[in-house]
């Protein structure tokens, strides 16, 4: 089920929302609205940020419903604060993987690592994270050029790159605060010739090891990124076999204690986490909640694959800008109600024509889990972002940070909710 959270047309006078008569700055508690129901005033109330308020709030015995095991009912419109800090925290983690990556195509490790393990969280700003990293991670590219190629471009045709990491919670006040031990698997996005190509490869493949031998029938997810998860080398085992083999430990050295993996990832980085989410679920059968947090990521697989993964208990929060294309991409989503309700038989048989041309040209996507939809244009830092801008983390970072709900998309910067370094 898909919740989309768009923000209604307004004019761009002023792109700040107007703060209701009599509100202290400090922002006073919820109090129960009047009739009629005014959403807007009550979103302007959920604000209850003040000076001495700790950035991550105590999550307790509520941890699972921030986690997705209600679907984050209740808590996308307006957008609850603690899940607008949990969200930003994540990213921020996200953002540690590209702080980390060695983008400098002239050094000798390229496509590496700048920080070994035990400071990659200090160096990149999140010295308080309270996690420890466990592993690096790894992905192969299963495409190769041929030598003239990369002697043409000038450009290193680097095969497996550096592209996250796992962490572990280890502080035991972080553990109280979360209630419970949490896994983090953190991916950055493209960031490699070779990367890109894979990318390109939109067309559906079958998940291997499928029952299922119609193609009708089977989970489907796109070809490129499937094999950027599962492609290894002489010298690197692949991305899947390196989560594979860390969740196992994890779950071995802390099965007997509450404990969630949360996947995160920005663009590519979010294809690979709900690859990695739905490997997870269906490798193990005493995994504990996975969930997904992603930010611009494209679609990656078909209904089928979807309905697996909500069979599976994968929670996925997909934040998406509807300025990003990115996030419309591979393939087409071609809905069955769509030509239900048109009531046209000429236009319906043209519809399903195309639907079976589509279909067999294995680019019938179907987008996953819950949808947190925002828009750069409702930022008036961001109105004239080109398209770089509109799918870069750091705009998805700030439009969280500024989106209230639905009715009321954009508040001043007057709260800052980015956890402390």
């Amino acid at each position: 089920m898909t919740i989309s959270i768009r923000p209604t047309t307004q004019p761009h006078i002023s792109p700040s929302i107007s703060k209701p008569n009599n509100v202290n700055p400090t922002f006073s508690h919820a109090t129960t609205p009047t009739l009629p129901f005014n959403k807007s005033q009550l979103a302007w109330d959920r604000l209850k940020n003040d000076s001495v308020q700790c950035n991550s709030p105590k999550l307790g015995h509520k941890w699972t419903q921030y986690q997705g095991i209600n679907h984050w009912e209740g808590l996308l419109d307006p957008l609850d604060d603690n899940l607008r800090r949990e969200i930003l925290r994540y990213g921020n983690f996200v953002e540690a993987a590209y702080n980390s990556f060695d983008f400098d195509t002239s050094s000798p490790t390229y496509a590496m690592c700048r920080y070994p393990k035990t400071s990659l969280l200090t160096k990149t700003g999140m010295r308080k994270s309270g996690y420890r990293i466990t592993k690096n991670l790894r992905a192969t590219c299963g495409v190769q050029l041929p030598n003239w190629i990369s002697t043409l471009s000038q450009l290193p045709c680097v095969r497996s790159s550096w592209i996250g990491y796992v962490a572990v919670s280890q502080d035991k006040e972080e553990i109280a605060r979360l209630g419970r031990r949490d896994v983090v698997i953190a991916l950055r996005g493209t960031a490699t010739c070779l990367e890109w190509l894979e990318n390109l490869r939109a067309t559906l493949t079958k998940w291997p090891n499928e029952e299922d031998t119609t193609c009708e029938g089977c989970c489907m997810v796109e070809r490129g990124f499937l094999s950027l998860y599962m492609s290894k080398s002489g010298t690197c085992p692949s991305l899947q076999d390196m989560i594979r083999h860390e969740v196992a430990r994890v779950i071995q050295s802390y099965g007997d204690e509450p404990l969630s993996i949360t996947i995160t990832g920005h663009s590519l980085g979010a294809a690979l986490a709900i690859l990695s989410a739905y490997d997870i679920t269906t490798t193990f059968k005493n995994a504990p909640m996975v969930t997904v947090v992603s930010f611009g990521g494209p679609r990656v697989g078909n209904h089928k694959f979807r309905s697996q993964l909500e069979k599976s208990g994968t929670r996925i929060l997909r934040i998406v800008n509807s300025d990003d294309v990115i996030t419309k991409v591979p393939g087409l989503v071609v809905r069955d109600d769509d030509m239900a309700c048109n009531k046209s038989v000429h236009v319906t048989r043209l519809q399903s024509l195309f639907h079976r041309m589509v279909d067999d040209m294995q680019l019938v996507y179907a987008d996953v889990g819950q949808e947190l939809r925002l828009s750069s244009r409702e930022s008036s830092y961001l109105m004239k972002g080109d398209v770089a801008t509109c799918h870069d983390l750091k705009t998805y970072l700030h439009l969280v940070n500024g989106f209230v709900s639905s009715s009321c998309p954009y508040m001043n910067k007057m709260t800052q909710y980015l956890t402390e370094a």
